[in-house]
């Protein structure tokens, strides 16, 4: 498949590009720009905590996973979610502002550059094409490509829906914080075309080239497959446990009988500790699927079938 036509915008790729101009010409080629795009619920926060951590013995094989200025704000935050936010806004001059702290950040041993985050995917197909246009001139202005990992569907919409449920309410999202069942939340266009494997990476190969896009399996251990793509010794020798637990049915069945009140963000954060020990004590307990048979059917024609990347 071509890569995009999409008319760059001219101001972002002429300053980027100055700044960029000068490395190229020590480096005589350009710089790796990896874009790690989720997908949620594939260990994308187990990835982003290790290739944290272990910045500076990247940095020593001349890979960077930048801070970025999010992190100088909040410092627990390792990945970087300005990359989707300001895409989907359109604010292309923080877009910009980014990646000018980012080639700050380039030593003479960087030769790759890492960004992560499961907001890419998730939030795909609210980029208007002003925002993808940007992402066509980072495939010219850097040596892009996109990693993403796809975990089963069945598995990883169940997983998404409890996520939504456990998540604030936001504006203009129809999904995060309500009380709605799984058939009622794959009623809704914005939830279920997050099965759309296929979708998601035929676009990648307009906008990047088809060669640029690597798609794997998710298969429990996210950061041995990226140290094996990175090609760094293995077995990775500073394993990071899992960040996020999953909710049983009792959980997600409480969740939504609070998400009946109008609860601040911060306020329903408070109750989140109390909600985990409720899980840790049924965690034990089997609970059958929240995928009923008739959204079973739904999820087979919605999700198709898709080729993996070999690592």
């Amino acid at each position: 498949m071509e890569k995009s036509n999409i008319k760059p915008n001219s101001h972002f790729a002429k300053e980027l590009a100055e700044l960029l101009k000068p490395i190229e010409q020590q480096k005589g080629q350009r710089l790796k720009l990896i874009i790690h795009a989720g997908t949620p619920k594939t260990g994308t926060t187990s990835l982003q905590t290790y290739l944290d951590k272990n910045q500076r013995k990247l940095r020593g094989k001349g890979i960077l996973y930048p801070h970025n200025l999010e992190k100088l704000q909040n410092p627990t935050a390792p990945k970087h979610q300005w990359f989707e936010k300001n895409l989907v806004t359109t604010h292309l001059k923080y877009f910009l502002e980014n990646f000018k702290n980012i080639i700050a950040q380039v030593s003479p041993e960087t030769h790759s550059i890492i960004l992560s985050s499961e907001g890419v995917y998730n939030y795909w197909w609210d980029f208007p094409e002003e925002s993808k246009s940007i992402l066509s001139e980072l495939s010219e202005l850097f040596d892009s490509e996109i990693w993403v990992w796809f975990r089963e569907p069945f598995t990883f919409i169940e997983s998404y829906y409890k996520q939504c449920i456990r998540n604030p309410q936001i504006d203009n999202n129809a999904c995060y914080g309500k009380d709605l069942s799984f058939s009622e939340m794959l009623d809704i266009k914005w939830f279920s075309q997050h099965l759309n494997y296929q979708g998601f990476v035929a676009d990648c190969h307009a906008l990047f080239g088809e060669n640029k896009v690597s798609v794997f399996e998710y298969q429990g251990d996210v950061v041995q497959q990226a140290i094996q793509k990175l090609g760094l010794a293995t077995p990775h020798d500073n394993p990071t446990t899992r960040q996020n637990i999953s909710l049983n049915n009792a959980s997600v069945a409480l969740l939504r009988t609070i998400n009946q009140f109008s609860l601040k963000a911060k306020d329903k954060e408070l109750l989140m500790p109390h909600l985990k020990e409720i899980n840790d004590i049924l965690s034990k307990q089997e609970t059958p699927s929240l995928i009923d048979e008739e959204s079973r059917k739904r999820v087979m024609e919605l999700a198709r079938p898709i080729n993996f990347s070999r690592t």
